[in-house]
């Protein structure tokens, strides 16, 4: 019971860069398509060329250095780190191609070494004009004769069927000689082995020097595209650490804002790196180890499992929102605070049952069920341990006695039902849905959120929904 999500043309937001997404509730089901070059479409640039004009048009009146902080961190967020991730991965990729290219025929080249040491022994000790394949036929004809498999060398030598039978066609050496070299050539052919011992020997050493040859090349192209994705590596954690200075050095000066349009547009901005700083934790935690199952779904655990996860490491602590805070679109008669009063791993909070048993072991990596339930353990909300896929949280949460309504608000997690068409500019898939954490409600009524999604160049991910009533969100 896992959740992908496919998408159709849309213009590229924040760190979303895939053309399609995959999220799974339990176990990742995803085959990772080889990378291509990205070509901007036109409606990609007019869409970058717009947000860029709207955000400007919010800070107007802000200071010159201000506004300028705030617009190169947006261009980093928007472009220039999502374009270094992609040429970063797409880096690791040819690399870990490259090496696996070159172990391959180091492998084939040692084997072809072992064939020439075995064969140089065995023409030590009979001669290199030994005809093995014949031998082994003639003793089997031997020991046939002698033997209790008598009807084996019958039908195999002779293709006899009856002892009458094979004394007609064996009646001089010449006809037992003939069968046997037949019998070898075809054995010969079909392994495709010379007769002869030395012509062997040979063919053996040629493919040796080819092999030589090229495990030589791919060792060396294999060092020159790891040098290059380590490049590329360095070159993303570079744009990665002047955007969180740009980040610190806009959240010391967000004082000086006095619109709500620009104090929106920091928050906005400021967030969207905070993100991106996430997802950096996250590798850096190594998150292979959360769960190397992934060509499984969720299941609840059963009478018949024997089901013994490996903890997930969760994300390094990161602010949470203040409640309510810029958030116009709050529940009407909610009143939870953000962060929220649920220790990670609780299994009974705000009075009833989270469903919170093995942590969040029991979903696959880079997931956007991963995320959710990393995101509301973070902010101490209640989330369990098999909410399904990302389409199944909402009635889960219902079953489990959580708030569940169509109003966001900071920290919910927002439900994407199975083929929900968002905006026209995606659809959420059709079998698993789709599971999001609300991290802000903006003036406008739309949301901006965090998730995860193995499509998604970083996980987490960000991107901004407008129709944000047309969802359902799990609250506490």
């Amino acid at each position: 019971m896992s959740r992908k999500m496919t998408r159709q043309v849309r213009p590229i937001v924040g760190l979303m860069l895939a053309s399609a997404m995959f999220c799974a509730g339990g176990v990742a089901v995803v085959a990772a398509p080889a990378p291509q070059a990205h070509a901007v479409s036109m409606s990609e640039y007019q869409a970058k060329v717009s947000n860029h004009a709207k955000l400007k048009s919010q800070l107007v009146g802000v200071s010159s250095d201000l506004a300028d902080t705030i617009l190169q961190l947006a261009d980093l967020n928007d472009n220039q780190i999502p374009a270094a991730v992609e040429a970063a991965e797409s880096a690791q990729q040819a690399a870990e191609q490259a090496q696996s290219l070159a172990e391959a025929t180091t492998q084939r080249l040692q084997a072809a070494q072992q064939d020439k040491a075995n064969l140089e022994e065995q023409i030590k000790q009979t001669g290199s004009d030994y005809d093995d394949a014949k031998a082994a036929v003639a003793q089997l004809a031997r020991e046939s004769f002698h033997g209790s498999s008598t009807s084996d060398v019958l039908d195999f030598v002779t293709d006899s069927t009856t002892a009458d039978d094979f004394v007609n066609k064996m009646q001089s050496q010449a006809a037992v000689t003939r069968s046997e070299s037949n019998a070898a050539t075809d054995a010969a052919n079909e392994l495709n082995t010379s007769m002869n011992r030395k012509d062997r020997l040979g063919a053996i050493e040629q493919k040796i020097t080819q092999l030589k040859e090229q495990a030589d090349q791919q060792a060396a192209s294999a060092q020159q595209a790891a040098s290059e994705a380590s490049a590329k590596q360095t070159a993303l954690q570079k744009l990665r650490d002047e955007g969180t200075v740009k980040r610190e050095k806009l959240e010391s000066q967000k004082s000086q804002l006095t619109t709500q349009s620009a104090k929106e547009a920091a928050d906005i901005v400021a967030m969207k790196s905070q993100i991106d700083s996430w997802n950096n934790q996250y590798n850096n935690s190594n998150n292979a180890a959360v769960n190397p199952n992934n060509n499984q779904q969720q299941s609840r655990p059963n009478n018949n499992t024997n089901y013994n996860p490996a903890p997930a490491p969760a994300p390094a602590p990161a602010p949470a929102p203040t409640p309510n805070n810029n958030n116009s679109g709050g529940a009407s008669g909610m009143n939870y605070a953000v962060p929220g009063n649920c220790p990670a791993g609780s299994g009974y909070c705000y009075g009833h049952n989270t469903g919170n048993t093995v942590g969040g072991a029991a979903y696959p990596s880079r997931q956007c069920t991963l995320w959710a339930y990393l995101r509301r353990s973070q902010l101490s909300l209640p989330v369990g341990s098999y909410m399904g896929n990302g389409a199944d949280w909402a009635n889960t949460a219902r079953g489990l006695g959580y708030l569940v309504n169509n109003t966001p608000h900071v920290g919910a997690a927002m439900v994407f039902a199975r083929g929900q068409s968002v905006g026209g500019h995606w659809t959420a898939d059709w079998q698993y849905g789709h599971v999001a954490v609300v991290e802000r409600v903006n003036a406008d009524g739309s949301v901006l959120i965090s998730e995860g999604g193995t499509g998604f160049a970083t996980f987490p991910a960000w991107e901004t929904i407008s129709n944000a009533g047309a969802y359902q969100y799990v609250h506490y």
